[in-house]
């Protein structure tokens, strides 16, 4: 069972050079984003969201990785 829940999902295409999927997601009782190249799901960034402001997450690799399946999964 997953630890987070995927909240929406941005696939930004329109790019002329790189493509990128944005996942918005809640994990425990907080709000974040992640954004991965679309090409191979490389990791760009990831915030957390607190009081209006977006501050760089620090997620394990065992999110990351369970994010990136799921996001595989739905842009295939």
């Amino acid at each position: 069972m997953n630890s987070y829940q995927l909240t929406n999902m941005i696939i930004d295409d329109d790019f002329d050079t790189e493509e990128y999927v944005t996942a918005e997601f809640k994990h425990g009782d907080e709000n974040y984003s992640i954004t991965f190249k679309k090409r191979d799901l490389e990791i760009i960034n990831s915030w957390i969201y607190r009081e209006g402001t977006s501050f760089p997450a620090n997620l394990s690799e065992e999110l990351i990785e369970s994010i990136r399946e799921d996001v595989k999964k739905r842009v295939e």
